[in-house]
């Protein structure tokens, strides 16, 4: 299977990801993806072919590997990591989205009337639901497919000798597995991995969500100090408002202010003297 096409497009997703989410593309490709091609297709290649019984029965051997083995290891994996990286394609798929749709706005209204968005790749309204959703999303599909491995092969392992009794089997025959200890290895590291990449989708949710959090609350205390300041000035106002009725009103009153002297000349002479 050609997994460069996904290299190429998930490569874009760093720009728009978080530093926990570079950890997880990069965790994803280099311990996941390059294994799966670089060993655990050539480890599962002749799994059918050496898995041997004790009989020589026509179709037992076959009716007793696909009883052991519904599903395929390979086949599971390579499910698991097209679904797993599917969301991050879709947050490329949305800024891509975002990008077209301000290119046609600048060509409609011009470059100096305005933008609809600041920055297409932030992760604001309806970019970081995207995001957050193919956090829960990517986390949802590796802990069902653990569920899956676990339920399928308990405790992921696999046993050197497995007894099966089938049609058909005439009785009960012994069939053995090839090279089991090296494929429960692998298996064991992608569980690790993926139990790795949960860890890192739950840390990078908590940190989207507490981000959010604390910028709603100093907007909040921002406005509410705002709306205090204009309160304060209100009240100063309307003090200065009062004083200015008051001497409105003394000036109105049946008191006649001081008045100054018909010749104050004589005024300045009686001062100086």
């Amino acid at each position: 299977m050609n997994w460069g096409i996904f290299e190429g497009l998930l490569s874009g997703a760093n720009k728009y990801s978080t530093a926990f989410g570079r950890i997880w593309l990069s965790l994803v490709f280099i311990f996941r993806v390059l294994v799966y091609l670089v060993t655990a297709e050539r480890v599962w290649s002749n799994d059918h072919s050496d898995f041997d019984c004790d009989t020589r029965q026509p179709g037992c051997s076959n009716v007793c590997f696909d009883e052991f083995f519904p599903v395929s290891h390979v086949r599971l994996w390579a499910l698991q990591l097209i679904l797993v990286t599917c969301p991050s394609l879709l947050v490329v798929m949305h800024v891509a989205y975002r990008q077209a749709r301000e290119k046609k706005h600048q060509e409609a209204v011009g470059k100096d009337s305005g933008r609809l968005y600041l920055d297409p790749g932030k992760k604001r309204g309806g970019l970081w639901w995207t995001y957050l959703c193919s956090l829960v999303f990517k986390a949802g599909v590796d802990a069902t497919f653990l569920y899956v491995f676990h339920s399928i092969y308990p405790r992921y392992t696999l046993p050197r000798v497995v007894k099966c009794h089938a049609a058909p089997c005439p009785n009960v025959v012994e069939c053995f597995i090839s090279k089991p200890e090296e494929k429960n290895i692998f298996t064991l590291f992608m569980v690790i991995t993926a139990l790795i990449c949960i860890v890192l989708n739950l840390v990078e949710l908590a940190y989207l969500v507490s981000k959010r959090c604390r910028e709603c609350l100093e907007a909040r205390k921002a406005w509410s100090e705002s709306l205090d300041h204009r309160l304060d000035w209100v009240t100063s106002s309307s003090k200065q408002g009062d004083l200015l009725s008051g001497d409105l009103i003394f000036l109105g009153s049946d008191v006649p202010p001081p008045l100054l002297p018909d010749h104050p000349q004589d005024h300045v002479k009686k001062t100086m003297l």
